[in-house]
């Protein structure tokens, strides 16, 4: 989704920094076997997550969502060198295609990958994160929030994404089987209201939030 003429998002994207040949490739082999291919962070938004990451230098991440991998690189160009990266997914399909491109990082000694259930995944892991990127499954994002929330240091960032979710959080009435846009309004209006966080919802792509833990 794009919120301004196609043209000038071109723009934005050639004065933005260039893509990494191994995101590049990633992307490339992604369009070619995998389905559906348009949940990549893809360019722009990469080097957003990867300028975010730098700028808060984590010693831990956690991804909720790791799909092909390519947003978990992103995020790792700003961890700090004695730092971990723990990436969730469901999907054991994905798994070695992940550690491909991972190891062929030069942080794949940092990147820890984690199959299975995310709720059940997050409480045993004895770390607290500095950064931590929420785009998996939209019906879960408040059982997502509640579960960080307390392993999200005082100062850390949570990233969420699809928060706009094509502009359907605009409307008020639901498709009977549409469980995805009621939960992301309800999180859209518990991240503005919960006071453990300070939020800024930005128009990038289909929609980035930015939520800073201040107690």
């Amino acid at each position: 989704m794009h919120f301004i003429p196609e043209k000038l998002d071109d723009y934005v994207v050639k004065h933005s920094e260039d893509e990494p040949e191994l995101l590049q490739e990633l992307t490339r082999e992604t369009y070619q076997k995998i389905l559906q291919p348009r949940m990549l962070s893809g360019h722009y938004q990469g080097r957003i997550l990867s300028m975010i990451s730098k700028i808060v230098n984590p010693k831990n991440i956690l991804e909720i969502g790791t799909y092909t991998g390519y947003s978990a690189l992103c995020l790792a160009e700003g961890i700090q060198t004695n730092g971990e990266l723990h990436t969730i997914d469901v999907n054991e399909e994905l798994e070695d295609f992940q550690r491909k491109y991972f190891d062929k990082s030069s942080y794949g000694h940092q990147i820890f990958q984690h199959l299975g259930n995310a709720l059940d995944i997050i409480p045993k892991l004895n770390k607290t994160f500095d950064l931590i990127f929420i785009d998996a499954d939209k019906d879960n994002y408040l059982n997502y929030f509640n579960i960080i929330i307390d392993k999200l240091n005082v100062g850390g960032i949570i990233l969420s994404d699809n928060v706009l979710w094509n502009g359907k959080v605009l409307e008020t009435t639901f498709k009977k089987d549409d469980t995805s846009t009621p939960v992301l309004i309800e999180y859209n209006k518990l991240l503005k209201e919960d006071k453990r966080i300070e939020t800024v919802l930005l128009p990038i792509r289909d929609g980035l939030t930015i939520s800073r833990k201040i107690l």
